[in-house]
């Protein structure tokens, strides 16, 4: 009888399993919506729409590119001055001209631009990327949105100096101080962090919320630790949608959906919908804006744009 007891419960074991997992949604393989084909665009980290200007979206590189944006349409194509094009071209070669560059950022640097952001003011470019742990000159740069259709280049207004509250090492113990995700909400920065092991330096679960309560440009700005995840898996962008209700938050291997916290803003506490992603077709995902209130767009650094519709991923 024990051992038919034991069967029993192996068995109901290996039943709840397969309840489980017969639960869980299958990876989704969004397909490629655009590809953007500009050779210095060369390893999108970050993009965001513009609220002012229709299918505009800012995007920049990664680390060991120089201090730069681009205006790209959700097609992939850039957005160049109007008058420039006497001179540069967007996709298509054409003789005697050059390609188009982006648009300079005067007076920053790019050591490891992760994400960008935007409000009414301002765009908001995180220097936040800091995969060992060890850096000490992490910083927010605060930067005019020009017409791209316009203007040549832009400028800081502002680098605001960033600090963890609890990194207690240089590098920690725990390596839990690399963020690429970066967002406004309530006219505060938020920013989201990913983890990794301390021995291994290989990623694990876990992100922590961060908001930018100050911003001194000549001292450290402390960040407010405001809430946690345990179960992301290396977060690699994040944006709040147009009407405030809908967190959307980027990892390689999942897409989650945050709604809006009844008070406050514990993100990361509310009621949420994680949707797995296939890394086959998505690849390295590395940024993701909303479009409008039920429309995404992601990106991965081979600079494939890929559109999501809200509604029919809550069909699925």
């Amino acid at each position: 009888m024990l051992m038919n007891f034991r069967t029993a419960l192996v068995l109901l074991a290996f039943g709840c399993i397969s309840l489980v997992q017969a639960q869980l949604p299958e990876p989704l393989r969004p397909p490629v919506y655009a590809h953007v084909d500009a050779e210095p665009i060369s390893e999108m980290s970050g993009i965001v729409k513009s609220p002012g200007r229709d299918n505009v979206f800012w995007v920049h590189n990664d680390s060991g590119d120089s201090a730069r944006i681009f205006a790209i349409n959700a097609e992939g194509q850039n957005i160049i001055p109007t008058y420039s094009r006497f001179s540069f071209y967007g996709e298509v070669p054409e003789d005697g001209k050059e390609e188009w560059q982006g648009f300079p950022v005067l007076d920053a640097k790019n050591v490891d631009w992760e994400d960008i952001a935007v409000d009414e003011n301002y765009l908001y470019l995180a220097d936040m990327g800091n995969n060992a742990n060890r850096r000490r000159d992490l910083a927010i740069y605060l930067v005019s949105e020009i017409d791209p259709t316009a203007s040549t280049r832009t400028a800081v207004i502002q680098r605001l100096p960033i600090v963890y509250p609890d990194q207690d090492g240089f590098p920690p113990e725990k390596r839990h101080f690399d963020s690429e995700s970066l967002f406004t909400f309530a006219g505060k920065l938020y920013l989201i962090t990913k983890h990794r092991s301390s021995v291994l330096e290989t990623a694990e679960a876990g992100a922590k919320l961060y908001r930018l309560d100050t911003q001194f440009p000549d001292k450290d700005n402390v960040l407010t630790l405001v809430d946690s995840h345990a179960d992301i898996m290396s977060a690699t962008g994040a944006d709040v949608s147009p009407d405030g209700q809908t967190l959307a938050v980027l990892s390689y291997s999942a897409l989650w959906f945050f709604a809006r916290p009844a008070t406050g803003d514990l993100w990361l506490s509310a009621p949420a919908e994680q949707i797995p992603l296939d890394r086959g077709a998505t690849r390295q995902a590395e940024a993701i804006t909303w479009v409008d209130n039920e429309t995404l767009l992601i990106t991965n650094e081979g600079g494939d744009i890929f559109r999501l519709d809200r509604k029919q991923l809550k069909s699925r």
